[in-house]
């Protein structure tokens, strides 16, 4: 490996704290360097835009049931253990960083330096040690990027270290399989091993943020995107992948602060990170012009599929993935919130792809409602999205990002509503870009300009001019009108033709609520629980 690739290396860059001596590294190296070896070493190549086309291997997406937190005197008591929490135990850890340390030791390694939050009281120092190449350039594009000033002196809160070659015997170090991602809040440690899915990466401190900022600053943390407006009117968006929590806080009259995670203080939401990382499936430049123009030099596209014979990306081609993605910088957007702060939200929006067709394309939400919807965090699953899935499926996801609460989903809830609650000019939505006239299958999926459309008269006040009415199952407020939107689509049983199958599948989806929520009964409040949909 040529040394002219030395990046910039700070006072306190080492990781001897890692008991690694001997291992050759390379600190905090640019994206272009990256790239350059990354291709050099043949593990990527340049789309015909100039962004880099890498592959993750076995595993193209997150491995939930191989993401451990350690158990010990700072998570035992604290941490909602159970199926999304796995236990892991502290000796065990230690058993797998010494192997690890084992394996790495005399290999090239990537360090990079960078910072996870935007406001600068709440900021952590993260350190990301990886075994490739491009898995450091998606930590530069998905944290924050600090000043060679910063980087001088520079020493890190957290560390991740990534390193998919090496792989667990999970006989004898307590995983599940050879694979793993495991938080350790005593040594501030996360392993990953065994999968190249970049997404482990940003996901682990995620969770960590999840866990240290409700408890020790109250803030409350989000997995959600955010955009402000001309009058510094900031609007949050909350939905699980392929509801458009992307697509629609990346607006061409609106800065976007962040795409996927934040943080709500006292009176500002701030962005975890420094990039996007943006679902490609079927992309086009004429459905989400502004994240398909990011994708050029800088940014990363993992998974892809190339057009015969060139190096144009056929974003149709789901045959490694369903899950094909980008990550960027945050600059890559034209229109960004430089501080990637803004005020407190006066617009919450809580998406939802509903394949069965049930639910309203915009509703408004009292406090106990969004909080009821806020805990079940419900999208649907299509025919065709994943093996074995036939037909519509409900899909629950607390606070709509489970997988990375370690804390209890009532904590978190709570937490929203008091902060509603402090606030009669903030408004809650329920939006629904997913089917009408019909489950999947019968109906069409709502078109993106209404969504639109209705979220615009949202937030430009237009709702609140006009008649609302309730409907029957949910008891959802729905507008009898909404500019620059057919009115017939707004209420969901106006556009089925056979009512009584609308009634029937309303009922069925209502149900599947219900018994979703039973696990949180225990911990709801009674306006919670009221606010559980009718069963007729």
């Amino acid at each position: 490996m040529p040394m002219h690739y030395n990046g910039f290396k700070g006072t306190n860059d080492s990781l001897s704290y890692l008991g690694l001596e001997n291992s050759e590294v390379y600190w905090n190296l640019t994206p272009s360097e990256l790239i350059e070896l990354t291709v050099k070493n043949n593990q990527g190549k340049l789309t015909d835009t100039g962004a880099l086309a890498i592959d993750t291997g076995e595993f193209t997406g997150r491995s939930p049931k191989d993401r451990f937190i350690v158990k010990d005197d700072i998570t035992a008591d604290s941490v909602d253990w159970g199926l999304v929490n796995l236990a892991f135990d502290a000796a065990k850890f230690d058993q797998i960083q010494a192997k690890m340390q084992q394996y790495v030791e005399g290999k090239t390694l990537f360090a990079r330096n960078c910072f996870a939050c935007s406001n600068p009281e709440h900021r952590l120092n993260v350190r990301v040690v990886t075994e490739f190449p491009w898995q450091n350039m998606f930590a530069s594009n998905m944290f924050i990027r600090p000043t060679k000033a910063e980087l001088e002196n520079f020493e890190p809160d957290w560390t991740v270290m990534s390193i998919p070659s090496f792989m667990a015997d999970a006989v004898v170090d307590g995983t599940r399989q050879h694979n793993f991602a495991i938080i350790n809040f005593t040594k501030k440690l996360i392993l990953i091993g065994g999968t190249a899915y970049t997404g482990e990466i940003k996901k682990g401190i995620f969770s960590v943020l999840n866990f240290e900022l409700p408890s020790y600053k109250g803030i409350l943390p989000m997995h959600c995107s955010s955009n402000v407006g001309n009058n510094n009117d900031t609007a949050i968006f909350f939905g699980l992948s392929g509801t458009g929590k992307t697509t629609l806080s990346t607006d061409e009259n609106r800065n976007l602060i962040g795409d996927d995670e934040h943080g709500w203080a006292d009176n500002n939401v701030f962005n975890f990170e420094g990039g996007c990382y943006a679902k490609t499936i079927d992309l086009s430049a004429e459905k989400e012009p502004q994240i398909f123009s990011a994708i050029r030099h800088g940014a990363m596209v993992e998974n892809i599929v190339f057009k015969n014979n060139s190096r144009e990306v056929d974003y149709t081609d789901s045959s490694k993935t369903q899950n094909t993605r980008v990550s960027y910088p945050i600059h890559h957007v034209d229109r960004i919130q430089a501080s990637q702060m803004g005020s407190a939200p006066k617009n919450i929006f809580f998406l939802t792809a509903d394949a069965f067709g049930v639910l309203p394309p915009i509703s408004k939400l009292s406090s106990s409602q969004a909080m009821y919807h806020f805990i079940s965090g419900y999208t649907a699953k299509v025919a065709g999205t994943e093996e074995g899935v036939t037909e519509p499926q409900a899909t629950f996801s607390a606070c709509f990002g489970a997988p990375f609460l370690p804390l209890h989903p009532t904590h978190y809830a709570k937490m929203l509503g008091a902060k509603i609650d402090a606030d009669p000019n903030i408004n809650v939505w329920l939006i629904n870009t997913g089917w009408t006239g019909g489950s999947f299958g019968v109906g069409n999926r709502m078109k993106l300009k209404y969504t639109r459309a209705m979220i615009n008269a949202a937030l430009d006040g237009s709702l609140n001019l006009v008649e609302f009415i309730k409907e029957d199952f949910f008891g959802l407020s729905i507008p009898t009108t909404c500019p620059n939107v057919d009115d017939t689509v707004l209420n969901p049983i106006n556009t089925w033709t056979d009512k009584d199958a609308y009634k029937a599948t309303a009922n069925e989806l209502a149900h599947k609520f219900n018994n979703n929520f039973k696990q949180f009964e225990a911990k709801a409040s009674n306006a919670i629980l009221e606010a559980a949909p009718v069963l007729s």
